[in-house]
């Protein structure tokens, strides 16, 4: 299953640091477990179920958020030297994790992705800070898995929740109706 992760989301790949990039994919493997899902059912489980009929599926959303927030770390880091300074591992990490608790959120139904009871009470970036944590992933990522969408509001973000953040909303907004 593994394998089959770092297929779904090379850019795990991109985590320099090899405990961090074990982990990050360990993860996302035991919250396909834990979910029940199959790697059919991710091919088609849609990242947002706010907005109806998106052809685009959780998995492609997590690759682009984090590739938007590499992106952006990068023109932070060239455009700000010295001033400004982004941990790329934990950022690539957040990123990857950001929405790992929709694998909890989400239930499928007669061939239909619904809101689960899980969902219903406890959003995804609480159950997927909560499942990180459970597996020993650096405060400053379960961060940025906490902080990423609404729940973060009016708080302190670190630098890499913040890009998070944005990125996420940017690769969301596009496709509001």
């Amino acid at each position: 299953m593994k394998q089959d992760v770092l297929k779904l989301i090379p850019e795990i790949k991109l985590i320099d640091d090899k405990k961090l990039r074990e982990l990050t994919a360990t993860v996302w493997e035991e919250a396909v477990k834990r979910g029940g899902w199959s790697l059919e059912d991710l091919d088609h489980m849609p990242f947002t179920l706010l907005i109806k009929k998106t052809e685009v599926n959780l998995i492609e959303h997590t690759r682009a958020v984090t590739r938007t927030a590499l992106r952006i770390a990068e023109v932070l880091n060239e455009g700000y030297k010295g001033k400004v300074s982004v941990h790329r591992d934990v950022l690539l990490a957040g990123a990857i994790l950001h929405d790992v608790g929709k694998l909890f959120e989400y239930k499928k139904e007669r061939g239909h992705f619904l809101k689960s009871h899980e969902g219903e009470i406890l959003r995804h970036p609480i159950s997927g800070a909560a499942f990180a944590f459970k597996f020993g992933l650096p405060q400053e990522v379960i961060h940025i898995i906490a902080a990423h969408s609404k729940e973060g509001d009016g708080s302190r973000r670190t630098i890499e929740a913040v890009i998070v953040n944005h990125a996420d909303f940017v690769n969301f907004d596009v496709f509001k109706e």
